[in-house]
């Protein structure tokens, strides 16, 4: 499974869901975010008043569970494809969510996000929302 950045945020939150908690407590298997997510976190954090106090939260709590997924010549491959897909059809997405969807296809990875409105026009892409109810 690959934690979209509004899972990532949910997790240090104080107003975390339960449901983000519960899932993460039962998740079998490694967990995984992209470079891509991890670039726009280092970017909120950058920009946050209690940026200092966030990223160590994330550095004691978030990050030593992760891998971190980078976006190499086989997701760039990807990448081109479903750009070109979804452009043929009139759908465009964010070029950072083409690049998170294009890395958790070339691994066959569940993506975990509840931005599932952008995500859901994605050929081929598992998604699971655990931000909603």
């Amino acid at each position: 499974m690959i934690l979209d950045t509004d899972v990532l945020s949910a997790i240090v939150s104080p107003r975390c869901p339960g449901k983000v908690v519960r899932e993460l407590e039962q998740a079998e298997g490694p967990i995984h975010t992209t470079a891509v997510n991890w670039g726009e976190i280092a970017y909120g954090l950058a920009r946050h008043a209690r940026g200092d106090s966030l990223r160590k939260a994330y550095e004691t709590r978030v990050l030593p569970a992760l891998e971190i997924l980078g976006f190499d010549r086989e997701c760039a491959e990807v990448y081109g494809r479903l750009r070109a897909r979804l452009e043929k059809k009139g759908e465009r997405l964010g070029e950072a969510d083409l690049m998170i969807a294009a890395i958790a296809l070339h691994h066959g990875l569940t993506l975990i996000s509840g931005n599932t409105r952008h995500f859901s026009r994605v050929p081929g892409l598992k998604l699971v929302n655990w931000l909603e109810g």
